[in-house]
């Protein structure tokens, strides 16, 4: 388990996090959400013992993660940590950057963990070439591998798709996070990403002013969003009085109705229209199967 003890950080005497406390489970997953400059990455690299704290602990199963005063070699083995920035190989092929770390007193079972890591990031077709070749997408895969490639007890991962394009993106998110279930191992995702959370997550917390604002399962924050920065992590969302935080998708075009709403504008979505309407002297978005007609008034009604 991860414990996460009343945790101050500092950076030249500006506080970045402020009395920060939350634990995981082994094997559980854990999101971070939050504004750029909220923190998140700050977080990781104080799991990670980058820097030292200004106050509180944390502890892995029982073991205290301490900074840079007490560490000559940042980092724990039973702890990786993917970074933004990729720390590869880049004259060294694909296959040997995530076998680098593997013992060579077994050659057959390494090269079997090889390709098992290839196929995990979908990058068996790229196995023998240079590092310095691929794509900014194709390396983080390759960082990503790497850091699975001992089995570690804890990963950290900073928005570990975000040089991955959608064409990769989703088999590769489900390919990834369902091996580390497989494996037992702890994961702690600092992402700005939606669909990092949702469907992987059982936990999240949300930062906030140095702070965590909000912390459940992804469903239940979804659900029952307390506070606007919540909802707008997860989509397009209104504030209508006395209903609250309303998603796009939580109004619905009727026939008939005392709601009406006069449209601004339809933005396609593929699968739906966005729609922008005046209601009542103030904006709002909600989903619609068509495009609507700029300047037609609607009834519509709020689900929730």
């Amino acid at each position: 388990m991860l414990e996460v003890k009343n945790i101050s950080f500092s950076y030249n005497k500006e506080p970045v996090l402020k009395n920060i406390s939350f634990s995981v489970n082994t094997g559980e997953h854990l999101s971070i959400i939050g504004e750029s400059g909220s923190g998140k990455s700050t977080l990781l690299k104080l799991l990670y013992g980058e820097y030292d704290l200004s106050k509180g602990e944390i502890h892995w199963n029982g073991k205290q993660i301490l900074g840079p005063a007490f560490n000559l070699v940042v980092g724990y083995d039973f702890m990786k940590y993917v970074a933004q920035e990729f720390d590869l190989m880049p004259y060294t092929t694909v296959a040997e950057n995530m076998g680098n770390f593997l013992s060579n007193f077994y050659p057959k079972e390494k090269q079997e963990r090889i390709n098992e890591l290839l196929e995990v990031v979908e990058l068996s077709h790229l196995a023998n070439i240079k590092v310095k070749l691929l794509s900014g997408g194709q390396k983080q895969r390759v960082a990503l591998a790497r850091a699975i490639a001992k089995q570690p007890e804890i990963i950290l991962l900073d928005e570990p798709f975000s040089h991955i394009d959608n064409f990769k993106k989703q088999s590769l998110r489900r390919n990834l996070f369902q091996y580390l279930k497989e494996k037992n191992i702890t994961c702690i995702v600092a992402t700005h990403d939606k669909n990092d959370v949702l469907s992987f997550a059982d936990n999240m917390i949300v930062l906030h002013d140095n702070n965590i604002i909000a912390e459940n399962t992804p469903k239940e924050l979804f659900d029952m969003p307390k506070l606007p920065l919540i909802a707008s992590f997860f989509g397009e969302f209104n504030t209508i009085v006395p209903y609250g935080i309303v998603y796009a998708h939580q109004i619905k075009v009727i026939e008939k109705s005392d709601l009406k709403a006069t449209v601004i504008q339809s933005y396609y979505n593929g699968s739906f229209y966005l729609i922008e309407a005046d209601f009542k002297g103030k904006t709002i978005l909600f989903n619609n199967q068509s495009e609507l007609e700029k300047g037609s008034k609607v009834s519509i009604t709020i689900v929730k």
